[in-house]
């Protein structure tokens, strides 16, 4: 365990005071109803909270003030119970924004509500589907209005359904017909490929400059998908107004990292997980994803720009001003997984604003704001070669010299857990078959230990940041993953199968390592879908399976010409079945072409246990960090969250995966939930210890909240489903 580090003192009083209103552009008598007004509190991407009503000294008497019911999945649906008696705990990742006492958030079915943020009531709501079961993940909304900012002016709610960007009035959750197309924007448009072939589907918010929304996108993280282009469209119109080539063509810069016809054919290099910016700068920051396929690059060799890239881009035009590349030819879904948070480091009597990227590796980059110059050094160092056929992975990786990882990056069988003999000679067996030679072993043929895993490290709740000190808090996971690497062309050696067998094969090749070979999943992250069948329709779950969602990715190019098989198996429909297609099928044959061999990691985004579901890796396995990014050095490092049933008698707690990120207040305090234990916390910013927590009806895998309405604090979050709600909650907390 990482030993929990002396905290250094710093001067409170005044100071926090004035800092939070510099930081946040507010006085102390306006604006105080917009604190949290934009995905993760402000264009900064802080998770910070100038409100201090509640504090340290009285968060122990924190209730809850209203829960608003999310109505939009019936009871039994896979928007929350995802098998009988069971509750989802996976889909709730919405970060509401408030604005003049309106909360506005949406579900996981991607469903739009505005709520009144004092009692909880709800003001409107909207369905972007018209009643078709449908959605994904998403993470929030924009806001936006028109600059005199009077009674009479244009607010509007901004967020994206599907592969649609929505304009909605934000009085009345009517769409603005004069945006688009009555309302819509295609977002497939302007891509490369066919808009009705492709399926671009955004699940974090974008961000405003002026009259521009700038957004990201989610890509299906498979062979043969579009590019992640980073794309600002007008407020008003609808319009496109300028394109950010994430994958560069021919005489941009960067074009010279990928071979020739790269940008004809690789994908990705999206910016899903949020923006930051500055507005006075005019810079706007995207921190990218990773060039697809993610775990083979033989049609991709190259340093790739601008894969893993943190990105300052200028925010009227789009033109590139300066890049750092955190992973170069990722090769383990090292995607920058959180927005970067616009920061200001003290050093040698100077404030230098700076931005600091979080990433999966457990790495913090930080940069100055302007210039992209490193604040601490920056090492190249030599990492493992490649043994896959085709692939050359590149030879060095950078390293930040400070901070420390804040997650762990090696394993050796010292670290192997031992719940029982067998279970531990299982892992042990596994452990040493493995490729295993540190942080940035390429995936291999005899399958390889990845440690962090595509989980992070790092995740999409990202870090939050106090300006009262300089202090950034930190999420982490320790969550081994196996890659298991396969040939395409193996897979699809079918031959004459009935429809049901050629699921089951499917099925297990490409899910049975998420959801279990038994069907009955991997809880909180893989629901079981034993069942399915009475809880969700065959063209939802075919539009999920084709689209991913969540830790999910998408199957669309794989399972093109086998959906019912994949179907017909997952929906147990056995030849013979009056709802099934009895006939044989072949399989498609595999689509490869000459000298370009394609691999698939068919155990990704899975943690290393052992055969009792045990995880393989002592604890802990979360850990909350508060990092003083002037010093680049740790103040505390605590286990989050507590697995009762595997701590040892007299041990520390054990922490626990999660993806939701932490907010901090200047009232003194650290909120953050999202850990399987079902509970918000509240934590002294200055020394870690716990002040407060309560149980909730679900996990909140999401970020919270902190605002004022009619004069009073609340800390509110979007709650996951349960037996009596499977759409989940909004809940609000608040003093008596």
């Amino acid at each position: 365990m990482k030993k929990q580090r002396r905290f250094r003192p710093i001067l409170f009083g005044a100071f926090p005071l004035v800092m939070a209103l510099l930081f946040t552009g507010c006085s102390t008598d306006e604006n105080k109803e917009r604190t949290w007004s934009v995905y993760k509190a402000d264009e900064n991407s802080s998770s910070y909270s100038p409100l201090d009503q509640i504090n340290a000294s009285n968060v122990g008497q924190l209730k809850p003030a209203w829960t608003f019911a999310i109505h939009d999945a019936p009871k039994g649906s896979t928007a929350g119970a995802v098998k009988p008696q069971v509750a989802s705990t996976g889909n709730s990742q919405c970060n509401p924004i408030i604005v003049d006492g309106v909360l506005y958030a949406t579900s996981s079915k991607q469903w739009a509500y505005a709520v009144d943020a004092a009692t909880g009531k709800e003001i409107w709501s909207f369905d972007p589907f018209n009643g078709a079961d449908r959605g994904n993940i998403s993470r929030g909304v924009t806001y936006w209005e028109t600059r005199d900012g009077g009674p009479d002016s244009d607010k509007r709610i901004l967020f994206t359904a599907a592969d649609r960007l929505i304009a909605l009035d934000a009085r009345t959750g009517k769409p603005i017909e004069s945006f688009g197309e009555q309302g819509k924007v295609n977002l497939n448009v302007g891509l490369r490929g066919d808009p009705n072939a492709i399926t671009v589907t955004p699940t974090s918010p974008g961000i405003v400059y002026k009259d521009l929304l700038i957004l990201g996108s989610r890509i299906p993280d498979t062979y043969d998908e579009q590019p992640g282009f980073v794309r600002a469209y007008d407020c008003k119109t609808g319009k496109l107004v300028w394109t950010f080539h994430t994958i560069p063509q021919p005489g941009e810069p960067g074009y010279e990292t990928w071979p020739k016809d790269a940008y004809k054919s690789v994908g990705g290099v999206n910016n899903w997980a949020g923006l930051s910016l500055d507005s006075k700068r005019g810079l706007v920051y995207l921190a990218l994803g990773s060039p697809t396929y993610d775990f083979y690059g033989a049609d991709r060799k190259g340093e790739n720009l601008y894969g893993n890239c943190l990105v300052a881009v200028d925010a009227a035009t789009g033109k590139h001003v300066w890049h750092f590349q955190t992973v170069h030819h990722d090769l383990w879904d090292y995607d920058l997984p959180a927005p970067p948070n616009l920061v200001t480091v003290h050093q040698d009597g100077k404030d230098i604003d700076a931005v600091a990227q979080i990433t999966k590796q457990g790495f913090v980059f930080v940069f100055n704001r302007e210039t992209g110059k490193p604040i601490f050094p920056i090492e190249e160092l030599k990492v493992p070669v490649s043994h896959m056929p085709g692939e050359t992975a590149w030879p060095t990786q950078p390293f930040p010299t400070k901070p420390a990882p804040f997650s762990r990056q090696s394993m050796t069988e010292a670290d192997l857990t031992h719940y029982s003999d067998a279970d531990h000679e299982a892992i042990l067996k596994k452990f040493r078959s493995l490729r295993n030679e540190g942080i940035y072993t390429p995936p291999d043929l005899k399958g390889t230990l990845e440690l962090p895993g595509t989980r992070g490290g790092g995740e999409w709740g990202g870090a939050a940041y106090d300006p009262a000190s300089s202090y950034l808090y930190i999420k982490s996971n320790d969550a081994p993953d196996i890659q298991t690497i396969t040939k395409v062309d193996q897979l699809d050696e079918g031959g004459n199968l009935t429809v049901f067998d050629q699921g089951k094969k499917l099925y297990t090749t490409y899910c049975a390592g998420c959801h279990g070979a038994d069907k009955n999943g991997i809880e909180p992250s893989y629901p079981s879908l034993v069942g399915l069948k009475n809880r969700m329709n065959r063209d939802a779950a075919l539009y999920k399976i084709s689209v991913g969602g969540g830790p999910m990715p998408a199957f669309k190019t794989i399972l093109q010409g086998k959906e019912e098989a994949i179907l017909a198996y997952v929906y147990d429909l056995k030849q013979g079945d009056s709802k099934s297609n009895p006939k044989e099928v072949k399989s498609k044959p595999a689509q490869t072409k000459p000298g370009a061999p394609r691999y698939l990691n068919t155990t990704g985004y899975v943690t290393f246990k052992d055969p009792s579901g045990n995880p393989a890796l002592r604890p802990p396995w979360g850990t909350l960090h508060a990092l003083n990014l002037s010093t680049g050095e740790y103040a505390w490092q605590i286990p989050l969250g507590n697995d009762e049933k595997r701590q040892k008698k007299g041990a520390p707690e054990t922490g626990q995966e999660s993806k939701g990120g932490p907010i901090v207040t200047a009232g003194g305090l650290v909120f953050i939930s999202g850990t399987a234990d079902k509970k918000l916390r509240a934590i002294d910013k200055k020394t870690g210890k716990l002040l407060w927590q309560s149980t909730l009806p679900g996990i909140a895998n999401a970020t919270a909240c902190s605002y004022q309405a009619k004069g009073k604090q609340y800390v509110a979050l979007s709650v996951g489903g349960s037996d009596a709600n499977p759409a989940g909650y909004i809940m609000a907390f608040a003093l008596p």
